[in-house]
């Protein structure tokens, strides 16, 4: 029911979402492994063999749930499919949430468990940074963060419906609130105060809709032209184009938002699932120097 998640408490809502019952696409040689690390914490879906070509190839992913809500384990549909389809490990990050640790602690979580695969071996130009709804604004921010600090950067970046802009300043929350399927846009700023705290809604870390893009690698984008979160991504493809970074956007119909997860039965999931992998797998084909993957 629109909005029903709104209405409860926060505890009622992870307990609601916990119970998405889409699970891994499951393929032989291939195995879900969790892991408690001081800075990995979440999970792997890996191939099994110890020389597969998929371990040099890794996908770091952030799960969405408005900060507040599911996990590495909700959204298996999307990272099993995403790591068999494009040949690459996955690894879905359980990163602290809110309100009990607001920003900057998601990004923080990032920053280190992307440092760690760095410090694993894990080549930079063989990680793909993907996220959906929040996470998808989440691994933009890292983009971001790493960039400010000098960090090597990733290959590329996979946003599905990313949540950009906490200020919720975007036209489609006014002009799509009828035709979401999911949220309306009153929504989303109520919503943004249990991640921000005391942050600024416009500040480019907590917002990334606000910050400068320049440097950044390649961005592939997907969103529902009915959501109300359109324009956070339609603002994110403009800001890259104009600071010069290769970005792609695709504006997809009749779908809700975060429609990929629901791949098991849904065709434009997995059609979704499958254009995302090919650009994965195309960006982790050879390493920056031409050398192949």
């Amino acid at each position: 029911k629109r909005n029903s998640i709104r209405n409860q408490d926060i505890e009622t809502s992870r307990a609601l979402t916990a119970r998405v019952p889409f699970g891994a696409k499951r393929a032989r040689g291939w195995r879900i492994r969790v892991e408690r690390g001081p800075a990995l914490r979440g999970e792997w879906i890996e191939p099994i063999a110890p020389n597969h070509a998929a371990r040099r190839r890794c996908i770091l992913y952030f799960h969405g749930g408005a900060y507040v809500a599911m996990s590495p384990r909700t959204h298996r549909s999307v990272t099993s499919r995403l790591a068999l389809w494009s040949n690459a490990s996955s690894f879905a990050l359980d990163y602290r949430l809110a309100p009990e640790h607001p920003f900057p602690a998601a990004l923080e979580d990032a920053v280190a468990a992307y440092r760690a695969l760095i410090e694993a071996g894990v080549d930079p130009s063989r990680i793909v940074l993907a996220g959906d709804s929040a996470g998808g604004g989440l691994a933009l921010a890292l983009l971001i963060a790493l960039r400010d600090a000098a960090d090597p950067l990733p290959a590329a970046s996979v946003l599905f419906s990313p949540w950009t802009d906490l200020a919720a300043t975007g036209h489609s929350i006014i002009s799509n609130d009828a035709s979401d399927a999911m949220f309306s846009g009153s929504w989303v700023a109520t919503e943004a105060r249990h991640y921000l705290g005391g942050a600024a809604a416009t500040n480019p870390l907590a917002s990334p809709v606000y910050a400068d893009l320049t440097g950044l690698p390649p961005l592939f984008i997907q969103v529902g032209g009915s959501e109300v979160l359109l324009d956070d991504s339609r603002r994110v493809f403009e800001n890259a184009r104009k600071a010069g970074v290769e970005a792609t956007l695709q504006i997809w119909r009749a779908v809700p938002h975060g429609w990929q997860i629901f791949a098991p039965v849904l065709p434009e999931g997995r059609t979704a699932l499958r254009q995302a992998s090919a650009f994965i797998a195309a960006r982790l084909a050879s390493d920056r120097s031409g050398q192949p993957g």
